[in-house]
């Protein structure tokens, strides 16, 4: 494989897991974000897609992000009748984020992003190496 290529699709990994991380950081950082009155609404869990792009030019395929969207799953509700966003039984709708899933999906990109690092390194270091012998 062409050294070029091997940068490239290791380059636009990176950039897909750095997107899945910031997706991530605002889902934790939100977690607790509820509505200000009982027709507004929580936050709720943002979700993103990677789909297989053919760049011709590379004549390999690499990811790219296809879609952030948002998890509409069920909302839980919870007890808290002082609050603001209180419904006329007490209950407030909070945001669908489990942050157990958030780090563990972090973890994950965390490893992926690594490997795509390491696959530059190693790359970067075959081209210098190559560099260095036609000197």
């Amino acid at each position: 494989m062409d050294l070029q290529k091997a940068l490239t699709i290791s380059a636009r990994g990176m950039t897909a897991q750095t997107a899945r991380l910031r997706v991530i950081a605002e889902n934790l950082a939100n977690q607790d974000t509820t509505g200000s009155s009982p027709q507004t609404g929580p936050y709720r869990r943002k979700t993103i897609t990677f789909a297989n792009n053919m760049d011709r030019a590379l004549g390999a395929e690499t990811v790219r992000v296809k879609k952030v969207g948002h998890d509409m799953g069920e909302l839980p509700m919870r007890f808290d009748p002082g609050h603001p966003a209180a419904d006329a039984r007490g209950y407030v709708r909070a945001p669908n984020v489990n942050s157990f899933v958030e780090v563990m999906d972090m973890k994950e990109a965390e490893r992926s992003y690594s490997a795509n690092l390491n696959v530059l390194q190693v790359s970067r270091g075959m081209l210098t190496r190559a560099i260095d012998m036609l000197k």
